[in-house]
């Protein structure tokens, strides 16, 4: 996770992210707050074109609102035949509840939907105090949280690879008869 001074745009770590060339992501954005998510949604599709995803490969689709990510993620795993799905959005934090109720179910859905799939879903929602902090997170001071989305998608695709590739020691069909 991202932390104070930190560009959000330095890859770091030793996981793979040169992607294979039949690799598929799904882009879902909320167009609430486009200003800040719009330039959040181009940093992820810019930083997949450049680690070797072909711009075909990649199925962009907006929603209403970081609410409705959920659903339309759900949808494009169940609809589509994606690798991954990068889901971004933004919450700032104003004078009512309405963040406390966005950003926790959003989270938790996100978190079901790694869990119901095979496919990694990417949490790429900036929840930020104000605008400010969200500028500076989609393409200002602190890199793009975009960015970083595309690359996590990527390394989780290649681990995800990298796991299904492995010799376990036993035969398939022994699983098969238990």
């Amino acid at each position: 996770m991202s932390t104070a001074g930190n560009n959000l745009s330095i890859v770091k770590g030793s996981t793979t992210i040169k992607s294979k060339e039949d690799t598929e992501v799904g882009i879902v954005w909320a167009e609430w707050n486009e200003e800040v998510t719009g330039k959040l949604r181009d940093g992820a599709i810019n930083t997949l074109l450049n680690h070797g995803v072909k711009r075909e490969n990649i199925n962009i689709k907006a929603v209403p609102g970081t609410f409705e990510l959920v659903a339309a993620a759900k949808w494009m795993a169940e609809y589509s035949t994606v690798d991954a799905v990068i889901c971004i959005g933004v919450v700032i934090q104003g004078d009512t509840r309405h963040f406390d109720f966005i950003c926790g179910p959003v989270a938790q859905g996100l978190i079901n939907l790694n869990i119901e799939f095979e496919i990694p879903f990417i949490f790429g929602v900036l929840t930020t105090n104000d605008l400010q902090q969200a500028i500076d997170r989609a393409g200002g001071k602190h890199g793009n949280k975009g960015d970083e989305a595309a690359i996590t998608a990527l390394k989780m695709i290649a681990l995800q690879e990298e796991l299904l590739d492995e010799d376990l020691g036993f035969d398939e069909d022994e699983l098969d008869e238990d």
